[in-house]
């Protein structure tokens, strides 16, 4: 339950924050990539159920942020956490290759996607937006990479 309550509350903390302080987009593109980590922790268990997480957590948006920035911010988190949602369901991976794999593809699609409807073209928030995503994610591989290879071998 803990991973849902996360979830949520992120998505609608981060979109509340963007309208009241725009100009702190980088701060906000660095948080939203734990966003991709806990949908990943929903639907590890919630199993499909996280697509309604997806729905709750996107209306409360439209209801609390600006308009402007809830449709951005609609549009790309609909569009990327779909891509993620299936990248996670069709991979057969370990779960620290799919949390890094399914944030890979979808990273992208929710930057050029928020920011461009935004009408924010500046490569380095663009470059810092992907980048901060994107490592956030490798931390949490890199962890769970290492706590995997400390697990003893099963017969």
């Amino acid at each position: 339950m803990i991973w849902l309550v996360a979830y949520i509350g992120s998505i609608l903390a981060i979109n509340y924050a963007f309208s009241l302080f725009p100009h702190l987009d980088l701060v906000w593109s660095c948080w939203a990539g734990l966003i991709f980590v806990l949908r990943d922790m929903v639907q590890v268990r919630f199993g499909h159920w996280s697509l309604a997480a997806m729905l709750v957590g996107t209306l409360l948006s439209t209801l609390l942020a600006d308009p402007f920035v809830a449709t951005a911010s609609v549009a790309a988190f609909a569009v990327s956490e779909l891509i993620d949602w299936a990248v996670f369901t069709v991979t057969k991976r370990p779960l620290r290759d799919r949390l890094w794999l399914s944030a890979a593809l979808s990273v992208p699609v929710d930057t050029a996607l928020f920011f461009g409807m935004l009408d924010i073209w500046d490569p380095g928030v663009w470059a810092a937006s992907l980048a901060s995503k994107l490592l956030g994610v490798s931390v949490v591989w890199a962890l769970m990479r290492a706590r995997d290879g400390r697990l003893p071998a099963t017969a």
